[in-house]
């Protein structure tokens, strides 16, 4: 009889996720009959309490807001790419009980991007500056050769994007968001604002734009990107970021690789669609 593997995602809030059903359909894809995977409401100070009394049937954790920088006072070591945005996703549990922490956003949005023919740009833009857009400058770090022009709110938001910018070794301009039309010329845009953010946008969208990458997931398609596609420009989008770094952390947790993307993404799609 196989040992019971658990594992699940943290946040608060949490009951919109999507991760069980991401990675239910890939243990049901790998024939992981024992492993299962749930989610749980837990903020910052019930983290500590929750991760100690956890015992050996974990495999692992996915982490969501606000806990992506709380977890890590709590792991033995992270990953370089965890490090470099010092935000933490996934924690993967050793046999010998060590708690290793990891960022499968930013490989996700390279992966991601990379699906849909995005290997290299020459410039890119960046709507927003939460810890969305950290990943995206990570991500961008890999693939952008050359400038990236965030817009943002406030001057102190600009200053963090160019702090991000000298760590990850970007060249990040600032740009105010009274100005973010002038984004969609962009090869490259990355769109990283909540819902609703980036509508007025919409009638701005040149024609034969280049890639969209809109990390929302619900509603979609956002504005934006429902007019991006109408003008023949390419979208990837949240349902793509969150896929694809899925598949990362069911590789991770469960030592099974490739995970089964095309279920992930099958299970996903229907749950959104059932919403």
């Amino acid at each position: 009889m196989s040992t019971i593997r658990r594992a699940a995602v943290l946040g608060s809030p949490i009951a919109h996720s999507l991760s069980p059903v991401l990675h239910r359909a890939a243990y049901a894809e790998l024939g992981l009959d024992h492993w299962s995977y749930d989610r749980f409401e837990i903020d910052e100070a019930a983290l500590p309490g929750f991760v100690e009394g956890l015992d050996s049937t974990w495999a692992g954790l996915s982490l969501t807001m606000p806990l992506k920088r709380a977890i890590i006072p709590l792991l033995d070591s992270i990953s370089e790419t965890a490090s470099s945005v010092e935000a933490v996703n996934t924690v993967v549990f050793t046999e010998n009980g060590r708690r290793i922490g990891d960022n499968t956003d930013i490989p996700g949005m390279i992966a991601a991007l990379r699906e849909r023919g995005v290997e290299k740009t020459d410039s890119a833009a960046v709507l927003g500056a939460g810890a969305t857009a950290s990943s995206a400058l990570a991500a961008l770090s890999d693939i952008c050769t050359g400038p990236v022009t965030a817009y943002v709110r406030s001057r102190e938001r600009g200053d963090e994007m160019r702090g991000w910018g000298e760590r990850l070794g970007v060249d990040v301009r600032i740009a105010d968001w009274a100005d973010a039309e002038q984004a969609l010329r962009a090869p490259l845009v990355i769109a990283t604002t909540p819902a609703g953010a980036t509508d007025s946008l919409a009638g701005a969208v040149p024609d034969a734009p280049g890639t969209l990458f809109d990390v929302l997931y619900e509603p979609w398609p956002t504005g934006l990107a429902a007019t991006w596609s109408a003008r023949g420009g390419a979208v990837v989008g949240g349902i793509d970021l969150l896929v694809h770094q899925a598949v990362l952390q069911v590789e991770q947790m469960t030592g099974h690789a490739p995970a089964p993307l095309a279920a992930m993404r099958r299970a996903g799609e229907e749950a959104l669609a059932a919403r």
